[in-house]
């Protein structure tokens, strides 16, 4: 007999774990819930930020990343230069170039609801002379109307931006606004444009009339282009010099979709952050499970020496302690990730994104409430071990 050792089975460690937590529940929901709060807190920021990226993946896919702009920038003495009139055309010829494009800000003209408006009431918007193309070559969509074509850009018709058309207080197609001096009609409305927002806050007129009335020269403010994939940096180097031969450094381009990349960018810089935030509450949740143990442990005395004087040893008192910090943890963890999960898909529905949590977080917000539950419960099952049975049943 004295050759056998005592000996604790797994089974049997699960069931004394589970005993202590429900011999104190509330106690036990109030330790467990500073680890769920930390776990929703860090679940919820990844899976948000996931899911705005997701997101914005999903536009660079539609939209497409081989979208360049070309605008004029200052000349020798500071001042804004112009684009020359036949710069579309030679953008057109250049090899790889699918789609080219334009618009041309009016000086001087402005766009008000009515007559009686303030003239000094602009509400920030502009009026724009504007390519037949430029929908398709943007990726811009209309909410409502149509777009102009070869009869109505000769007329006194406009398309408002999304921001315009707000700001104007125009709903429906048909309704008029006045700019410079002259009625015209709203034939449509844009959606909010991601690649192209300067068009959320113009109204869009055609060339003919634009000259016509307002002596546009044909000269753009700004040209779109779209070119092959694999050709957009060759294109990029090409645009200037192709724009403006005499003065290619005068020329600015840009990339649009590298906008969007860059605020997703910062959103993972903040999201990193508010993990760290998150990583702080995690800490406080394991320091209550500690908490937890420590009393739990000063209370349970004479339990410790009625078992070690029969036969308990301990290893097992140290197991017995430490798989009920563990489960008091896991239980916080499994229960916020649940929480994080659902406040992210409840955010992501109400902007309309893809619920997009990696499934690997979920996995490690677990994993990481079953370490923190190890560390916090470390030193209250050794001082449990330690504790003498004579000196506990006489507690």
């Amino acid at each position: 007999m004295n050759g056998l050792r005592s000996r604790l089975r797994a089974t049997d460690l699960l069931g004394l774990g589970l005993h202590g937590l429900r011999a104190r529940p509330m106690r036990a929901v109030l330790s467990a819930l500073g680890i769920a709060i930390g776990i929703a807190a860090m679940i919820a920021v990844v899976g948000i930020s996931t899911s705005s990226e997701a997101l914005v993946k999903q536009k660079l896919a539609a939209l497409g990343t081989n979208l360049l702009t070309a605008s004029a920038g200052s000349d020798f003495f500071g001042e804004e230069s112009e684009l020359p009139a036949d710069a579309i055309d030679r953008v057109r010829r250049i090899d790889g170039v699918e789609q080219a494009s334009w618009h041309a800000t009016l000086t001087d003209v402005n766009v008000y609801r009515n007559a009686l408006i303030d003239p000094g009431a602009t509400a920030g918007l502009s009026v724009v002379a504007a390519d037949l193309d430029l929908l398709t070559t943007t990726g811009a969509e209309l909410a409502s109307g149509v777009w102009l074509n070869g009869a109505t850009e000769r007329f006194p018709v406009v398309v408002l931006g999304d921001t315009a058309a707000e700001r104007l207080g125009i709903v429906t197609i048909g309704s008029t606004v006045e700019i410079g001096g002259t009625q015209f009609t709203v034939a449509g409305i844009l959606e909010r444009s991601p690649l192209a927002p300067e068009l959320d806050s113009v109204a869009m007129m055609g060339g003919p009339i634009a000259a016509e009335l307002f002596g546009f020269n044909g000269s753009p403010t700004v040209i779109y282009e779209r070119s092959a994939d694999d050709l957009v940096g060759q294109v990029r180097d090409l645009l200037p010099a192709t724009i403006n031969p005499e003065s290619p450094s005068q020329v600015k381009v840009s990339r649009p979709s590298d906008a969007l990349a860059a605020k997703n960018t910062i959103d993972q810089a903040f999201t990193g952050l508010l993990v760290g935030v998150g990583s702080i509450a995690l800490l406080v949740g394991g320091i209550g499970v500690a908490n937890t143990m420590v009393i739990s442990v000063l209370e349970r005395r004479q339990e410790i020496g009625l078992r070690r004087s029969l036969g308990a040893t301990r290893g097992h008192i140290r197991s017995q302690f430490l798989v009920e910090a563990i489960l008091l943890a896991l239980c916080g963890g499994i229960a916020g990730t649940a929480i994080g999960w659902v406040i992210t898909a409840i955010v992501a529905g109400a902007n309309g994104w893809l619920v997009a949590v990696p499934p690997a977080v979920l996995a490690a917000g677990v994993v990481a409430t079953v370490v923190v539950g190890a560390v916090a419960g470390a030193l209250p099952a050794a001082r449990a071990a330690r504790t003498s049975p004579t000196a506990a049943l006489n507690a």
